[in-house]
């Protein structure tokens, strides 16, 4: 007789939960006995969803049709509205498809293009399990610190060169600012890579979800730069805080409709559409006004002294990593302390995030969940572990032309600094 786990599809007997959420789980249930924990393993926006969308959700709420299986045509004029607006991209709201979440998004491209899919290491956890789940293969680039987590022009090309079917499309998978590295592009590194891409047959999905959430709000989308190979992936969940309400969409270049069209045959056999009431509301999130704008600018802030401080720490007590561009995270080298911790048997990435969190009820992920080598000492820390509403509520009381500074963290953000301060005070006491 065949067993329970024989007469599990082999493509997902090996996997194991979203590194992300499982972390979240374990969290959860310390604090459930009163544990102290410093959580800078789930990537979750901190801040609320903005007043006027939660308003337009609950005007919205009796809205119970089917909706087209691309998402409500407003909507989708709104979304290329916004990115018109920020990123001065002229988007078809006919190439639009909005999905539940990205993340949903992503796995049906997966199921439905046949090529290549070439990723940059690190990326987001998600990447590589979804792939495995439909039982294909990824063409792994792995990037260095010194080049900031990013994929170079030059080695992109060298893996183009590599390719067997050169005259088939592949597609590279670019994240910025990256997830977990808080890295992101500069205007001559997009153009370079754009023209890689337009020389080799790439087509770009370009995943620009934390893109608003650019400390410096300088982010540049690569589609200016390659308009016709760019499917440009964004969302609600982390610029609007609205990571449960599971909205994202694809916009799609002209010259790939055959691909938006196969996506949606998938989608029409799985999620239908998005929920109404969350479409009638997104339409409010990329419509914007002043009050989103105002939100949007004091989130920009907030992370943006948060991330230079906690990288301060970390840097002082030795640790190598980069200052964070966007986003909310950093991605820390420990390979100073490599011969310290190996005498705690901490030899790897896994290991050493199994110790903090037993240790030191510090909660982050191995570097290895991001696709990097088991056996490199770098970890995602986020540093989203506090009240967003509260930290929003205070800056919006000092005025914008005011920077923000360590005792705002202290007070506002304490337990996100608190945790990077018992990492290196741990590191420190080694011997």
């Amino acid at each position: 007789m065949l067993t329970n786990t024989q007469l599990v599809n082999p493509n997902i007997s090996g996997l194991k939960e979203s590194a992300t959420l499982a972390i979240n789980g374990l969290v959860k249930d310390k604090r459930l006995r009163g544990e102290l924990v410093y959580n800078m393993g789930l990537g979750q926006s901190p801040f609320p969803v903005p007043d006027a969308v939660v308003n337009a959700l609950r005007n919205f709420a009796p809205q119970k049709d089917y909706l087209h299986v691309q998402g409500l045509y407003e909507l989708r004029e709104a979304i290329s509205e916004f990115h018109f607006k920020k990123d001065s991209i002229k988007l078809n709201p006919e190439n639009i498809i909005v999905g539940p979440g990205s993340k949903e998004l992503l796995f049906l491209l997966q199921v439905a293009f046949s090529g290549d899919i070439l990723l940059p290491s690190p990326c987001w956890v998600s990447y590589i399990p979804q792939a495995k789940i439909i039982g294909r293969k990824v063409s792994l680039i792995q990037t260095r610190f010194e080049d900031r987590w990013r994929i170079t022009p030059e080695l992109l090309d060298s893996v183009c060169n590599q390719r067997v079917d050169k005259d088939l499309p592949a597609v590279l998978i670019l994240n910025y600012p990256g997830n977990p590295d808080g890295m992101t592009y500069s205007r001559d590194e997009l153009k370079k890579l754009a023209k890689v891409a337009r020389d080799n047959n790439i087509i770009i999905l370009s995943d620009e979800i934390y893109g608003p959430l650019n400390h410096r709000d300088k982010h540049l989308s690569i589609a200016r730069f390659y308009p016709e190979g760019t499917i440009l992936s964004s969302g609600l969940s982390k610029w609007c805080g609205a990571g449960g309400w599971r909205l994202g969409s694809f916009s799609f270049p002209e010259g790939l409709d055959w691909l938006k069209d196969a996506m949606c045959v998938v989608a029409s056999e799985t999620f239908t559409s998005v929920s109404a009431p969350v479409q009638y509301a997104a339409i409010q999130a990329f419509k914007g006004g002043s009050d989103i704008e105002r939100y949007l600018t004091h989130s920009r802030r907030i992370l943006s002294v948060l991330g230079y401080e906690t990288a301060s720490i970390l840097l002082k007590g030795g640790l190598k990593l980069h200052l964070p561009e966007g986003g909310f995270y950093h991605f820390v080298d420990f390979e100073p302390y490599r011969k310290k911790l190996a005498k705690l048997e901490i030899v790897n990435s896994v290991s050493l995030c199994n110790y903090m969190l037993e240790h030191l009820n510090v909660a982050a992920l191995p570097g290895h969940s991001f696709a990097r080598p088991l056996k490199e000492l770098t970890v995602r820390m986020a540093y989203v572990d506090f009240d967003g509403t509260n930290a929003l509520d205070q800056s919006y009381k000092t005025a914008i032309s005011k920077n923000l500074d360590l005792s705002f963290c202290d007070t506002h953000c304490h337990n996100v600094l608190e945790g990077n301060r018992v990492i290196v005070k741990w590191l420190k006491s080694l011997s």
